[in-house]
């Protein structure tokens, strides 16, 4: 690659969207690092997820039309880094998170990675759940969104960015990148909030998600199974 990615600049890009209770500590993991940017991109917050940031001193952009897609890849226009990282505000980074990234973007073939996951809760389901999105992140190099996406902005312009889907867009994302190179997943892992898991069940959120990756395979909609998915998400036990 053309750019010196050993000592880049690293883009920290977190869309949000009421996310007041969450945001602080996210930024915060980003704080002990060397050569970094903090982007918040808003989705439409009607909380005080805006005035925590601004007060943070970190800073903040508007996305037109709220979605993760869209919210990520007007971060990325914005930003001015070498590196892109893009973190859920419900995730916390790991000290020395800069370096690791920047020492496996060296890697020989590699064009992008994430890190292993840990889920913030004690539960014995978790752990078999962390334990299977680990092995498939190893194996099959197909990290998600909640494992912080990182890659050179370079990569990330050549391969068109993230599609504009309203679900499903970092699984499309891997499937770009994985045809021009290698995903790396870091073994330190980043720390995401269990709320997900905890609404509405390990199990039914486990396979739910399961559900949706088989129907988007399957040539269903990105649309239909946006719909349905918040619907079952959002809908009462």
């Amino acid at each position: 690659m053309s750019q010196n990615i050993g000592a880049g600049k690293i883009s920290i890009i977190i869309p949000a969207i009421n996310e007041a209770g969450n945001i602080k500590e996210a930024i915060a993991t980003t704080q002990l690092s060397i050569n970094i940017e903090v982007i918040v991109v808003d989705g439409g917050s009607k909380d005080d997820t805006v005035e925590i940031v601004q007060s943070l001193g970190v800073k903040v952009i508007s996305s037109f039309t709220p979605g993760r897609a869209v919210q990520m890849n007007a971060g990325a226009v914005a930003a001015s880094g070498e590196i892109l990282l893009f973190l859920h505000a419900d995730t916390r980074l790991p000290t020395g998170f800069d370096e690791m990234i920047r020492t496996a973007l060296q890697q020989p073939g590699s064009v992008a990675g994430a890190f292993k996951l840990r889920i913030d809760a004690s539960l014995l389901s978790l752990r078999w759940v962390e334990w299977g999105v680990n092995v498939r992140s190893h194996f099959y190099q197909m990290p998600y969104g909640d494992q912080a996406i990182f890659l050179t902005k370079e990569v990330f312009q050549q391969i068109g960015g993230f599609p504009e889907l309203p679900i499903m867009e970092d699984f499309e994302l891997m499937r770009r990148l994985k045809r021009i190179g290698r995903v790396v997943i870091i073994s330190t892992p980043v720390v995401t909030s269990a709320r997900r898991w905890l609404q509405k069940g390990v199990f039914k959120t486990t396979l739910l998600n399961q559900i949706v990756i088989i129907a988007y395979l399957l040539g269903v909609s990105p649309e239909r199974i946006c719909r349905w998915y918040r619907r079952e998400k959002f809908k009462r036990l």
